[in-house]
């Protein structure tokens, strides 16, 4: 299920970028009007409605199947980066400190003289 729904998602994330590279950005218009042709092929209008709306489903569909692998992954996982790791804790690192070992003494400027 995971692996169909990865071809899915890399067939979808080409399909997207190459539907987006097809459209003509908005300055596109200024250049027919300097003697370029007209895009007479797909209406009045020009691709730009179906473009708009294949673009539209197409992100939509990546969308769905992001949040899906994410979440499909999140739930098979059982192993972790830090499964390999050891912690070795020593019998005095283990208890807790006692209340000489919290006091900090504060240095006076005759201490940093010294030093």
């Amino acid at each position: 299920m995971e692996n169909l729904l990865t071809i899915v998602h890399v067939v979808v994330c080409f399909f997207l970028v190459g539907i987006v590279l097809l459209q003509h950005g908005k300055g596109a218009d200024i250049g027919a009007t300097f003697g370029g042709s007209s895009q007479s092929l797909f209406g009045s209008e020009g691709p730009l409605p179906l473009l708009n709306k294949i673009t539209t489903a197409v992100a939509v569909i990546f969308m769905v199947t992001s949040v899906t692998l994410a979440y499909l992954s999140s739930q098979s996982s059982t192993s972790s980066v830090m499964k390999g790791l050891q912690v070795e804790q020593s019998v005095e690192t283990a208890k807790p400190m006692a209340k000489e070992d919290m006091v900090v003494e504060p240095q006076t400027e005759e201490k940093d003289a010294v030093q």
